[in-house]
C-alpha cells in the first residue's frame, strides 16, 4: 500500500518537473539561458497591452534572460502603445526590440515600442517610423493638433534620449514623419544591429551589456532557449472589442437585434443576441476615448430608422439616418491613433462604417417595414376570422357584458340587443369592439 503511495506521489512529481521542462521550452536546461519572446502584430489596442503586460510578469517570473519583442505593426491606439512603452522602460529584465521578418514594418506605434527597447534591431527589408499622430473626422484623416505632436514629439525625444539614441531623428518620426528602412535606422543611431534572424540577432546580443536601474547587466543569449508567449483567450478577445471597427459593428448589431426581437417577440434568439452584442460593444467602447457627438449622432440615425419603420416617408428618413450614421461612425474615435498613414486600417474602417450605414438602411426600409406591415395585416385578419364563429357563452352574457371561449382564448362578451344570453348557449360573433366580442344567441337550425 505504501509502496503503491510512494510510487504515485513519485510519478507525479517526474509528470510535473517534465512538463515545466516542456512549457518552459527547455530553459530549465543546464547552462541554456532563456529568452521571453512577445510577438505584438497587426493593429495596437488594450488586448495588445494585456498580452505585454501578463509576458513581462511571466518573463520576471521564469528568470529569462531577456524579453524579445518582436514588432510587426503599421501602429494603434495611443492609450495602448504609452502602456506598453511605460512596461518596456520599467522592465526588471532586459528588453530587445526587433522588427522582423523581412518586409515588416514598425510604424508609428511600433517605432515608439523599437525604440523604447534596452537593444533595438531590424531585419534587412524592415522599416519605421512614420510616428505622426493623426485624427479621424469628416475631411478622413489629418495629423492631429500642433498640442498632440508636440507632446508625442517630446516624449519620442525622451525615450530616445533614456536609451541612447538619436533623440533628434527620433522626434522627426513624429515631427516629420519620416521612415527609416534597417540600413539608415542602423547609420541614425535609432537601433543598435541588424540581425538576418533570431538566431543572428542572439549571437550578436550575446556579451551586450545593458543597464537595468543602477545595474549593469551582460546578457548571455547564444544558444538560448525560446519560450514564444502565446496569446490567451482575454487577450484576444480584448484585443478585438478594444478595435474600433469590431466595437461599432457589435454596438449596432445589438441595437438592431434588440429592435427586431421586440417588434417580433416569440424567440427571444434576436433579443438574446442583441444584448449580448451591445454589451460586448459598449464594453469596447470604453477601452477607447469616444466622442459623445458621434455617440449622438448614431442614436438619432437609430431614431430616423425606426421613424422611417413605422411611417414610410420613402426613404427620406432612411437618407438622413444613413448621413447621420456615417458622420457619428468617422468622428467616433477621439483619441488620436498612431497609425502609418498608408495603413489599410483607414480604408477599413471607412468601408466599415459605409457598411453599417447602408446594411441599416437596407434592414430598416425592408426587414422591419415588412415586420410592421406583417403586423398590422395579422391583427387585421384575425378580427375579420373571428366574425362569423359559433362558440358557447363560458357565462351568462347580457347588457352589461359575460365570456366567451374561442380559439382557446377567453374574450370579453356583450349582446348585440341586450337580450341575456345563458352560460353554455351557442352563440355567434358577429363584430368585435376592441377586446369585446359583440354576439349574438345561435339560432337553431330548422
Amino acid at each position: 500500500m505504501h509502496k503503491k503511495l510512494f510510487r504515485g506521489i513519485l510519478l507525479i512529481l517526474v509528470l510535473s518537473t517534465l512538463f515545466a521542462f516542456v512549457a518552459y521550452g527547455g530553459g530549465a536546461e543546464e547552462g541554456k539561458s532563456v529568452i521571453y519572446v512577445l510577438r505584438i502584430e497587426g493593429t495596437i489596442t488594450e488586448g495588445t497591452t494585456l498580452n505585454v503586460v501578463e509576458g513581462f510578469k511571466e518573463a520576471e517570473e521564469i528568470g529569462a534572460e531577456a524579453v524579445l519583442v518582436e514588432l510587426d505593426t503599421p501602429g494603434g491606439l495611443v492609450d495602448s502603445t504609452l502602456k506598453i512603452t511605460e512596461e518596456i522602460m520599467n522592465s526588471e529584465v532586459p528588453v530587445i526590440t526587433y522588427v522582423t521578418p523581412k518586409g515588416a514594418i514598425a510604424a508609428s506605434a511600433g517605432s515608439f515600442i523599437l525604440v523604447s527597447g534596452n537593444i533595438a534591431a531590424m531585419a534587412p527589408g524592415t522599416t519605421t517610423g512614420s510616428a505622426m499622430p493623426v485624427e479621424i473626422g469628416l475631411e478622413g484623416r489629418k495629423p492631429a493638433d500642433n498640442k498632440t505632436i508636440n507632446f508625442f514629439a517630446g516624449h519620442m525625444e525622451s525615450i530616445a534620449a533614456s536609451r541612447g539614441r538619436n533623440a533628434t531623428q527620433a522626434k522627426r518620426f513624429v515631427t516629420e514623419n519620416d521612415a527609416l528602412n534597417a540600413n539608415t535606422a542602423l547609420e541614425r543611431g535609432i537601433i543598435d544591429l541588424i540581425a538576418e534572424d533570431e538566431t543572428d540577432l542572439l549571437n550578436k546580443v550575446d556579451g551586450m551589456t545593458v543597464k537595468i536601474g543602477n545595474e549593469n547587466r551582460t546578457l548571455a543569449t547564444k544558444n538560448a532557449s525560446l519560450y514564444i508567449k502565446e496569446k490567451t483567450i482575454r487577450s484576444s478577445l480584448l484585443e478585438a472589442l478594444s478595435n474600433p471597427q469590431i466595437a461599432l459593428i457589435l454596438l449596432m448589431v445589438g441595437i438592431y437585434g434588440l429592435i427586431f426581437g421586440f417588434m417580433s417577440p416569440g424567440t427571444y434568439v434576436p433579443e438574446m443576441i442583441g444584448a449580448i452584442c451591445l454589451i460586448l460593444g459598449l464594453y469596447g467602447m470604453g477601452l477607447f476615448d469616444v466622442n459623445m457627438f458621434g455617440v449622438l449622432l448614431i442614436i438619432i440615425a437609430v431614431i430616423l430608422f425606426i421613424a422611417e419603420a413605422l411611417t414610410p416617408t420613402f426613404g427620406i428618413l432612411t437618407v438622413g439616418g444613413a448621413v447621420c450614421l456615417i458622420i457619428g461612425a468617422l468622428i467616433l474615435p477621439q483619441e488620436p491613433l498612431l497609425f502609418n498613414p498608408e495603413s489599410e486600417w483607414f480604408e477599413g474602417f471607412l468601408l466599415t462604417v459605409i457598411g453599417i450605414a447602408a446594411a441599416s438602411a437596407v434592414f430598416f426600409f425592408f426587414a422591419v417595414g415588412a415586420v410592421l406591415i406583417a403586423r398590422k395585416k395579422r391583427a387585421k385578419v384575425g378580427a375579420e376570422e373571428l366574425i362569423g364563429k359559433v362558440t358557447k357563452a363560458e357565462t351568462e352574457i347580457n347588457a352589461e357584458g359575460g365570456t366567451v371561449k374561442t380559439r382557446g382564448e377567453i374574450w370579453n362578451a356583450q349582446s348585440i340587443d341586450g337580450k341575456k344570453i345563458k352560460e353554455g348557449e351557442k352563440v355567434e360573433i358577429v363584430d368585435r369592439e376592441g377586446l369585446t366580442l359583440i354576439v349574438k344567441r345561435k339560432e337553431r337550425e330548422e
